[in-house]
């Protein structure tokens, strides 16, 4: 890709070097490793009582993982960031005209946080093996930068596009954020339990679609290079539910998918990729054949 690397984005919030991004948490009484958060989360569970806010003297809210301190980091490390960097700067100042003018909403800047081992949002605790996620709850994007390492090694999805891939499908999110789909569709999640997997599955694929939409600008403006499109399309089949079943050993249940077989993802990011509209990401609509789904979700008041 011939992206112009942005490490200094005013989207980017570098949350490397908390005491957090190294695995523990920072409390009133000192550190706590992520083993015993894990007890106390499951003592939470099991006794109902919020054992974790106990622990943190009642400071109103619990514990956080402290901002700020330096970085230290590779210079690989600090190359992927101005990459990333650059991807996001691009893809926003994308979308800062395409929102307006394909659906009528005006586009608000996403933040993206960047984070080692362990993170806390407005969305709860994550670890970094849960990979990279978008919290509608402060409308930022997290990432560990050391995923895209996984990416490569563990999931055999390298290359640039690969790794933009990754954060164009976040910002997707953020678009469905702005645009209330994402708020729509937890609600008719939280009314018919039944179609909770089948509405999750097509909430990730639109927001693959997403990621072709601006993928596709990228190639008009000369970004892409040769097999670009390709690394892309490989990294959105890597993370299909059904792979992921089988390298952990697990048969394929498609009940239990909740962002799309590789087939689904490799196709809806392909058919953004190629039309470049958010017209062509109805995935609520019609299925990966485009063929009509179902009435339980078929007509719904989803964009």
């Amino acid at each position: 890709m011939r992206i112009n690397p942005s490490g200094n984005s005013p989207d980017i919030e570098d949350r490397r070097g908390s005491p957090g991004g190294r695995g523990g948490m920072r409390l009133p009484g000192g550190r706590m490793g992520l083993g015993g958060l894990v007890v106390l989360l499951l003592l939470s569970v099991v006794f109902k009582q919020d054992f974790l806010s106990l622990v943190g003297g009642g400071g109103g809210g619990g514990p956080s993982l402290a901002e700020g301190g330096p970085v230290t980091a590779s210079p690989e490390e600090e190359r992927l960031k101005g990459f990333i960097g650059g991807v996001l700067d691009d893809a926003q100042t994308m979308w800062d005209t395409a929102l307006p003018e394909q659906s009528g909403s005006p586009y608000q800047h996403a933040r993206l946080v960047l984070f080692r081992d362990a993170i806390t949002s407005a969305c709860g605790f994550a670890e970094a093996a849960s990979g990279p996620f978008y919290c509608p709850g402060d409308q930022k994007v997290y990432v560990d930068l050391g995923f895209y390492q996984e990416l490569k090694e563990r999931f055999g999805a390298p290359g640039d596009f690969a790794q933009a891939y990754v954060l164009a499908h976040e910002i997707g999110h953020h678009i469905q954020f702005l645009l209330g789909t994402e708020s729509r569709v937890r609600q008719l999640q939280s009314r018919n339990p039944g179609q909770a997997n089948t509405l999750s599955v097509a909430m990730e694929l639109q927001a693959d679609c997403y990621a072709g939409v601006w993928g596709h600008s990228a190639a008009r403006r000369g970004i892409l290079e040769t097999g670009d499109a390709e690394e892309g399309l490989n990294a959105a089949a890597a993370v299909g539910d059904d792979r992921i079943q089988r390298m952990s050993g697990a048969r394929v249940k498609p009940e239990g998918w909740t962002h799309g077989s590789a087939d689904q993802r490799s196709s809806w990011f392909n058919r953004g990729l190629s039309g470049g509209r958010m017209a062509e990401c109805d995935t609520f609509r019609q299925d990966v054949r485009g063929e009509k789904r179902d009435g339980d979700v078929r007509g719904q008041e989803i964009p």
